[in-house]
């Protein structure tokens, strides 16, 4: 990253490193108790390596704070957007539609638009959410002392969302500050006329294990007539690989294996290893 030896070496730069390769969900995990052990904060705030504060974008969260309106949060999700200025979608925060009858038949009518925040949330004010991306998570130190940290076993992908619905579940208030403004540089997918492919492709299996673990938290029984829906679109995405197909496949087949048996030990070696064609 551009500029880091210098940044390292600021007195109130606190750089930690790890003797694994935790992932982001390790990183996390490992950064947010340091910071709570070492520093005793207020308030944290976690963003990915791809992720970084626009400008004004944390003076916009410092405003909260001078004007009172924290005091009614325990947690603040930024709005995230492309280098482009487009609405990052990946990181549009959403409620949980298995909590509210009206979230769930607005889920039914117009899928992914249904319980994701509108896009007109993005020209202003706060919304209460349920579920959110930690590119631009504020959380207080007293809602990180009910909740615990992300678990480092999930490695990347659905931590932050894992741990966000487990906040809300918690009784944590959480809010998205579309003043806030975060930029997220995201580049795992190949966007094109072949649809979406995975790069690298061994990220395909904790995408797919991870989201199991979403589904089943966020449903709760209506998770199994969930999972006849989902199962046949991933199997279908396998069309997008081409010359790693049998690897997609194989990757899939162990990520729904382990979802569904709640496993978190497979180590990151292991999925290197299946990722080979």
């Amino acid at each position: 990253m551009t500029g880091w030896p210098w940044a390292a070496e600021h007195p109130r730069v606190d750089v930690i490193t790890s003797a694994a390769n935790q992932g982001g969900a390790g990183g996390f995990a490992l950064g947010m108790r340091r910071a709570m052990e070492a520093h005793r904060p207020d308030w944290l705030v976690v963003m990915d390596d791809d992720g970084r504060p626009e400008p004004g974008g944390l003076a916009a969260f410092h405003a909260m704070g001078q004007s009172g309106a924290l005091a009614h949060w325990d947690a603040v999700a930024a709005a995230a957007h492309f280098r482009s200025g487009e609405i990052c979608e990946m990181n549009r925060p959403s409620r949980n539609p298995f909590w509210s009858f009206g979230h769930f038949l607005s889920t039914a009518r117009k899928g992914r638009d249904g319980f994701h925040i509108p896009r007109r949330a993005y020209e202003g004010g706060l919304s209460a959410i349920d579920v959110t991306s930690f590119v631009g998570f504020f959380i207080s130190a007293a809602a990180v002392r009910r909740v615990g940290y992300p678990d480092p076993k999930l490695f990347i992908y659905g931590d932050d969302a894992l741990y966000t619905l487990g906040l809300s579940a918690a009784g944590g208030r959480i809010c998205f500050a579309a003043d806030v403004r975060f930029e997220h540089d995201f580049s795992t997918f190949s966007n094109g006329d072949s649809g979406q492919r995975f790069r690298p492709l061994w990220k395909v299996y904790y995408h797919h294990r991870n989201l199991l673990l979403l589904y089943r938290q966020a449903a709760g029984w209506l998770f199994w007539p969930v999972l006849l829906l989902i199962l046949p679109k991933w199997v279908l995405k396998v069309r997008h690989h081409p010359g790693v197909r049998r690897a997609y496949l194989r990757l899939t087949w162990l990520a729904v294996r382990d979802g569904l048996l709640r496993q978190g030990g497979r180590s990151h070696g292991e999925v290197l290893a299946e990722a080979r064609e």
